[in-house]
């Protein structure tokens, strides 16, 4: 997204809009995990069952994209991220309505399938205006403005819980839900133009979808990304209950512990976006998946020695905060050779992580309250099979003459989309 001076501002308002929508499908869970536990005890649920209503909203991320995705590359970008936030919306508010555990965790289906369109289509508005490591650089700003939010949802939230229930957490992310949807309305310019779309919709998008599953450098992205993001929301799941139910934290040191981990992932982010150019988009993203293997399975020792809570503390912290390498460099290394159908690449890797991290995230939940070892044994599994993903399917080159240094050919975007440089 290389500007002349005078359009920065309009470059950093599109940064701003963009980093709130692909913010939004995480704060639906960020901002509720410090109620989890009073949830549990208000629908009269299981801790199982409290932790479908997590699930459910990862399905629905996951399986929202796989329709934002398509709609977006025929109708446009606009059209459907319009539709999604205003469904959103509207399931926010009937989420604090509901009864009883399994209306929560149905609404909450639809509320994540409407947040997914704001994720899949922020990364197709990238990859319209981007690509390699000048998309990795923005992709890393967007985890940096995406990233503040998760860091005091927690802490607002467990706030919250001093002065109403877990249900006025859904009324606040409804409310944003719809400021997001009047900012993107105003201020959210078209970047798909109709001479660029891909009639058919859903009935075109399986051969799309064929062509990109046969490639193994991208499902090997796709993967090492999915896996590790799970990881992430295993402890997202899990750690309410190991953090409170047994290390005795109250709500509101549970939010602190919870934003120190994700101003870990943001910092991380950013050091991404700094040293890209110059390390390499594989070498950072093959960093980050260390780090999460590495954290996972220092999760699954201190859960079976039981030293105490500090070095508990240490291993999420690590474990965490290496996502922050993960995600920008693999999803610009997933786009960077599938431009032409931006909506569905991202679609396919946005749904992987949801999926996988919605189907496997509740058994950090499997022994209850009563220890960390489930937790420990998902975060270190995922992570290293992450890494094994990444290892055995992306170290083919792409090209005969070996994969694309991305950092020049991000420099070389850059300056080539610059109209200084044509001065």
């Amino acid at each position: 997204m290389s500007s002349a001076p005078s359009d920065r501002p309009g470059i950093a308002r599109l940064i701003l809009i963009l980093g709130a929508l692909v913010a939004l499908g995480p704060l639906s869970i960020d901002a509720y995990v410090p109620g989890l536990p009073k949830l549990t005890r208000d629908l009269s649920a299981s801790a199982s069952g409290a932790q479908l209503t997590i699930t459910a909203c990862l399905l629905g991320l996951a399986v929202g994209q796989l329709l934002a995705g398509p709609l977006s590359d025929a109708l446009g970008r606009r059209r459907p991220l319009l539709a999604g936030l205003a469904l959103y919306t509207v399931a926010g508010l009937l989420c604090a309505l509901a009864s009883d555990v399994w209306a929560l965790v149905a609404l909450r289906l639809v509320q994540g399938i409407g947040g997914a369109f704001g994720l899949v289509i922020a990364n197709a508005v990238v990859r319209d205006r981007t690509a390699g490591a000048a998309a990795a650089r923005v992709f890393a700003l967007l985890m940096l403005v995406a990233g503040v939010a998760p860091v005091l949802a927690p802490i607002a939230g467990g706030q919250l819980l001093r002065v109403t229930g877990w249900q006025g957490i859904f009324v606040a992310l409804a409310a944003l839900s719809g400021v997001i949807l009047l900012v993107s309305l105003i201020g959210l310019p078209e970047t798909l133009p109709p001479l660029r779309r891909r009639p058919g919709g859903m009935r075109a998008i399986r051969p799309v979808f064929t062509r990109l599953l046969a490639d193994r450098v991208f499902v090997g992205y796709v993967l090492a990304n999915g896996l590790a993001f799970a990881a992430m929301f295993a402890y997202i799941s899990g750690s309410p209950y190991v953090l409170q139910e047994i290390h005795g934290l109250s709500p509101q040191a549970y939010s602190g512990v919870f934003a120190v981990n994700a101003l870990g992932l943001v910092a991380a982010a950013q050091l991404s976006g700094r040293l890209v150019h110059r390390a390499g988009a594989r070498a950072l993203l093959a960093t980050g998946l260390a780090g999460s293997a590495a954290g996972g399975v220092g999760v699954l020792l201190a859960a079976v020695t039981g030293p105490g809570l500090e070095p508990l503390l240490a291993a999420l912290f690590v474990s965490v905060t290496s996502v922050g390498l993960v995600l920008p460099n693999a999803a610009a290394l997933a786009l960077q050779d599938h431009g032409e159908h931006a909506g569905a690449a991202a679609a396919l890797l946005g749904f992987s992580q949801f999926l996988i991290g919605g189907t496997l995230a509740p058994l950090a939940g499997a022994a209850g309250t009563r220890t960390a070892i489930p937790m420990g044994v998902v975060m270190a599994v995922l992570g290293c099979l992450s890494l094994l993903a990444y290892l055995t399917l992306t170290r083919t080159p792409r090209h005969p003459t070996g994969t694309p240094d991305l950092g020049r050919l991000g420099a070389a975007a850059a300056a080539a989309a610059d109209p200084r440089s044509r001065r």
